[in-house]
């Protein structure tokens, strides 16, 4: 029992006075129900409102579904209260996200019963404090008064905005991404420290994300990354089991603390039992990549399960189980604890013996699952033959308590009613999911946030000046032929230097090569030149990319640093596969520089574990950015000592990581690139090795003399 007053505020219902202490009468009945007294331990009142509830009202806590705020609706006349609802309905097939009819925010709310929403637009704090306050005001007016739970992914990490990793970078304090902070955190454990960095990164985004109501983050990747062809791989910590536990711990304590409270951010750790064992990089947003494979003994408990065991043993709220199937054909038997795991080839959503025996019995998991986006629509893998209905079934009877990216409510109806699904069952998710909704302070004082406190926390600078500095710690020097690095001020004198940033996308590299200019006279260090030719120092920034979020390549996706490269497809045909453009242009830069004696700096962006043969011999100095900003590394160029190292395996070339015709790697789809060269064929090693003989392999980083 807790006896300190909470300082409630209510927009519609009324606050009741019993014995001198006040509590919202969320019901409107006039009398204090177990399920408002927040003297009560949130597992009680959580149990007193689900006998409240309808199987309506159970059914809607169920669903999350990503929910556009009104900002973002170029017709204003489908938003409401001024704009800050949208209220537009989007028909059946109308766009990819609408496998089911989509309704307006409030018809939502109030008619289907759901509470979670997905935010993935990205406008001021302020604005999303508002937003938020403004559909908890609709929930409030509601029968029984249930709250609106907000969840996003990541939100302060700089990259490139992609769907359902990272939807919104920029306006939260700005960190590098997911890589550089391990790249950063594991530089400082090599000079004698620890990942403390990570503590503070999660400490500072709690205080940013509580501010504005967000009280809840699908975040973050406790994957392994295993096979490099992985797109998503930006988004992990690497390939260190030991690391991303220890990070994946400090992520859930900072955010979390070491208890869900009031003041927490409760953490969904994905993709359980481990992303990273791909088919050859395809990855299961599309049918290429629904495999998990696991042809290595032991790997899946070596490599991949710590990092969850770590999240369970620090709290975490949820768990995301991935959308892919563990294959048997392409797996040898894998044990946990010394027992055999049987293999039951459908998604691990669906999959009761991973939720329930591993991550519930072994592990000990107490929160609730929360599937991945569209597990009953596009990406029902290994239960294609069901009706969506029968998906449903399926997914919660293995142990998923929330089904995400849907308002589905129909289908779920049909599921319960036909008896596929017990009412037993229905109240177990819903118990668990209005625990965590309850310990989150969401039916009592945390309910609204102040728009103008929000702008004020996220606009702290101490905040921002944290972000840089990890930016600066994550640049990794990779190579640094004759002590190029650092370009002190007594190497450059008077010298010229050249600025300029291919990407993939021209555009994208003409509007890049403008930033990293202007960050490089704010920088001040460098005498600036638009001509290379009279350029004593180059610095290229290169950030290449690779592959499609939602649909596979060709052929296997393309780690070399290319233009125009003509490859195979899968069938035989012949297709070009571009990862980096203006590679003629770079050689030439190169080329014009060593002829008259000068020196060329290179940066790499390094999302994937990119094959450097076609680049790092051009360069003089080589270095490693994670979608970390110009001016931090221009920093480090200048005289900063480089703190980053590695934080996975770059692949020596295309040999290691072949593809035989029966589809099996050369190298291991299940085992970090540390521990590759264990497998491979007889004269290969899988890590880089540059023309200076340094080895590109995990923990790599040089520093200064």
């Amino acid at each position: 029992m807790d006896d300190q007053q909470p300082e409630l505020e209510t927009k519609v219902k009324n606050i009741i006075e019993i014995e001198g202490l006040k509590f919202k009468d969320l019901n409107n009945d006039g009398k204090l129900d177990p399920y408002e007294d927040w003297r009560l331990s949130p597992k009680e009142r959580a149990e007193n409102l689900v006998s409240l509830m309808n199987m309506d009202e159970k059914i809607g806590m169920m669903l999350i579904n990503s929910r556009r705020m009104g900002l973002s609706q170029d017709d204003k006349s489908k938003t409401s209260h001024d704009g800050v609802l949208d209220e537009a309905v989007i028909e059946k097939g109308e766009n990819i996200f609408a496998a089911t009819k989509v309704y307006g925010t409030t018809h939502t709310i109030e008619n289907r019963h759901l509470r979670h929403f997905i935010l993935r637009d990205n406008f001021s704090p302020a604005d999303i404090a508002a937003w938020i306050n403004k559909m908890n005001e609709i929930a409030e007016g509601t029968r029984l008064g249930i709250p609106v739970l907000v969840t996003s992914n990541s939100r302060n990490e700089n990259a490139e905005a992609v769907f359902g990793m990272n939807d919104a970078a920029g306006t939260f304090s700005t960190w590098p991404g997911t890589l550089g902070l391990a790249a950063a955190a594991k530089g400082e454990i090599k000079n004698g420290g620890n990942s403390s960095l990570i503590s503070q990164f999660a400490e500072t985004a709690r205080k940013e994300w509580d501010a504005t109501g967000i009280r809840k983050g699908y975040m973050y990747m406790a994957d392994t990354v295993t096979d490099p062809r992985w797109q998503r791989t930006y988004g992990t910590f690497g390939e260190d089991p030991e690391f991303i536990s220890d990070a994946i711990g400090r992520l859930i304590d900072g955010f979390q603390g070491t208890s869900i409270g009031k003041n927490s951010i409760a953490l969904t750790t994905k993709h359980f039992p481990g992303g990273g064992a791909r088919e050859n990089g395809f990855d299961p947003h599309y049918e290429e990549g629904k495999w998990n494979l696991y042809p290595t003994k032991g790997s899946l408990e070596k490599y991949h399960l710590p990092p969850f065991r770590a999240a369970v043993e620090h709290g975490t709220s949820s768990i995301m189980p991935y959308y892919s199937i563990p294959s048997i054909k392409k797996s040898v038997v894998q044990e946990f604890e010394n027992e055999d795991i049987p293999f039951e080839e459908v998604g691990f959503t669906f999959n009761h013996y991973f939720i329930n025996h591993i991550l519930r019995d072994k592990l000990g998991f107490k929160g609730y699952v929360n599937s991945d986006s569209g597990i009953v629509n596009n990406m029902s893998w290994g239960v294609e033959e069901l009706s969506v209905a029968e998906r449903f079934a399926k997914a919660i009877n293995a142990g998923t308590d929330i089904v995400a990216d849907t308002n589905d409510i129909e289908n779920l109806t049909i599921a319960i009613d036909k008896g596929w699904i017990s009412e037993k069952r229905i109240d177990e998710a819903n118990i668990r999911l209005l625990t965590e909704m309850f310990t989150l302070g969401l039916f009592d004082d945390r309910t609204y946030n102040s728009p103008e406190v929000a702008t004020s926390v996220v606009s702290n600078a101490a905040n921002w000046e944290s972000a840089y500095e990890a930016h600066k710690k994550s640049v990794t020097v990779l190579k640094n032929n004759n002590q190029t690095l650092p370009l002190t001020a007594e190497k450059r004198g008077s010298k010229k230097v050249y600025v300029e940033v291919f990407h993939k996308e021209p555009e994208q590299a003409k509007s890049f090569t403008e930033q990293a200019r202007r960050e490089c006279q704010e920088h001040g260090h460098f005498t600036l030149t638009a001509n290379y030719e009279e350029a004593d120092t180059v610095i290229l920034f290169l950030y290449p990319k690779s592959g499609s979020y939602f649909s596979a390549t060709p052929g296997f996706l393309e780690l070399e640093l290319c233009e125009n490269k003509v490859e195979t497809d899968l069938k035989g045909s012949l297709y070009q596969e571009t990862t980096l453009s203006g590679m003629d242009h770079l050689k030439t830069v190169a080329d014009n520089i060593h002829s008259r004696g000068g020196k060329v700096v290179m940066s790499v962006n390094i999302i994937m574990p990119w094959i450097l043969g076609n680049v790092e011999p051009l360069a003089d100095a080589l270095v490693a950015g994670y979608d970390t900003f110009f001016k931090p590394q221009f920093e480090v160029m200048a005289g900063n000592q480089p703190v980053g190292v590695l934080p996975l395996t770059l692949p020596a070339n295309q040999e290691v990581i072949a593809v035989y015709q029966n589809g099996d790697c050369v190298s291991r789809n299940d085992v970090p690139g540390y521990d590759k060269d264990k497998y491979l064929p007889e004269g290969l090693t899988y890590a880089y090795e540059d023309s200076d003989g340094n080895i590109y392999r995990l923990g790599h980083g040089l520093r200064y003399e």
